[in-house]
């Protein structure tokens, strides 16, 4: 994992699906997602639809939480 920065979205749900110890297989079969999907996207080859993020982190137990940096007023 990278240091000192905040890793991706995308970056952290590939390390979640690692660490998940699961296959690609399993995952696809249980979420429903298209296992050539899933495969480039963990190679980092595609991104994910919504539609199949949402399914992906809540099998992976997930939660996405966005934060907005403050703005500066006046300026």
């Amino acid at each position: 994992m990278k240091q000192g920065s905040a890793l991706k979205i995308t970056d952290q749900i590939r390390q979640a699906i690692d660490d998940s110890g699961l296959t690609r297989y399993r995952i696809a079969q249980d979420t429903g997602i298209d296992e050539s999907t899933l495969a480039k996207f963990c190679h980092g080859t595609r991104g994910l639809s919504l539609d199949n993020l949402d399914p992906l982190c809540e099998y992976l137990g997930l939660r996405i939480v966005a934060e907005r940096k403050p703005t500066k007023k006046g300026k």
